[in-house]
């Protein structure tokens, strides 16, 4: 009698399922094989996306701000004021923080009340007048002989004496105006403020810590207007000049067109991505844009 081999089949049965687990390893080829195709697929497809903006003018680009500025302070001291946080939109001279101040303000009172006694120079100036009263009699009295010669030198140099600390005194006054001004400088370094308008992005320190010249207080971002940077290929070199104008489009979820400035292009290029670095201008004075977006831009009239 004839056996029946596993892999024959007998007319009208079915024939045995495939093992399990070889079953599991067919699919999970399978499944690799249509992932690295669908990655294959997108990445051709991000590929012609990139080639097609490029062949209409569109190139990939970066919105950033146009300053990020880190305050600190060149004085040493505590913090008693943090004025502003993270978030808040300031102009430039705005105060942002104080240190403690209070032997600062104290040199301050000192310094303008000397600056404001003129008592010494009043005194001097009638110190003068008398001496010069006194000059002129033991002149009169000299032409007569009634005073010897002695007498009426000793009234002539007490004159110029006097007349001599009047200037004194009246120098002393414009040192103490100075001092004034100096003690009011050195006060000014106590109050921290904005040299940009801006938004503040990040705070570090607050009220009662301590603050030193090695570290910042705050950073301020400044937004208004944007920079955008691009890099276009080499074959675009001559074509993009400073003063062009371009369209930007931001990326989504803000989107939409904005019109920008090429502020610079660069002289010196990427020889290893054969790239030119080019810079625009983008008004933002309602800071309807953030900064930190991607984007692409297009230049009219370059294909």
């Amino acid at each position: 009698m004839k056996r029946i081999q596993a892999s024959e089949r007998t007319p009208g049965r079915r024939a045995r399922p495939l093992d399990f687990g070889a079953s599991l390893a067919v699919s999970g080829v399978r499944c690799r094989g249509l992932a690295v195709l669908a990655l294959a697929i997108l990445a051709g497809a991000g590929c012609a996306n990139a080639q097609e903006r490029k062949a209409q003018g569109q190139f990939d680009c970066l919105i950033q701000p146009k300053m990020v500025l880190k305050l600190g302070t060149s004085v040493p001291g505590l913090l008693s004021e943090m004025l502003v946080d993270r978030g808040d939109i300031i102009k430039k001279g705005d105060v942002v923080a104080r240190l403690e101040s209070g032997v600062e303000q104290a040199a301050v009172s000192l310094a303008k009340a000397r600056a404001e006694n003129e008592a010494t120079v009043r005194s001097s100036v009638a110190k003068l007048e008398f001496q010069r009263r006194k000059d002129e009699r033991s002149k009169l009295l000299r032409r007569n002989d009634s005073v010897s010669a002695a007498v009426a030198d000793e009234a002539e140099t007490s004159a110029r004496v006097a007349e001599q600390d009047v200037e004194e005194a009246k120098v002393n006054l414009a040192i103490a105006g100075l001092e004034l001004a100096r003690a009011n400088e050195v006060l000014k370094l106590r109050t921290i403020r904005s040299p940009i308008d801006g938004v503040v992005v990040e705070r570090k320190l607050g009220p009662g810590e301590y603050a030193f010249d090695q570290a910042h207080l705050l950073t301020v971002s400044q937004i208004n207007p944007l920079l955008v940077e691009v890099y276009v290929p080499l074959g675009q070199f001559g074509k993009i000049r400073v003063g062009a104008s371009a369209e930007v489009y931001p990326e989504d979820p803000v989107g939409g067109r904005y019109d920008a400035l090429v502020t610079v292009v660069d002289q010196v290029f990427d020889a290893a991505s054969g790239t030119i670095g080019v810079r625009l201008e983008l008004p933002n004075p309602n800071y309807a844009l953030p900064a930190g977006l991607k984007c692409r831009v297009r230049f009219p009239g370059i294909g």
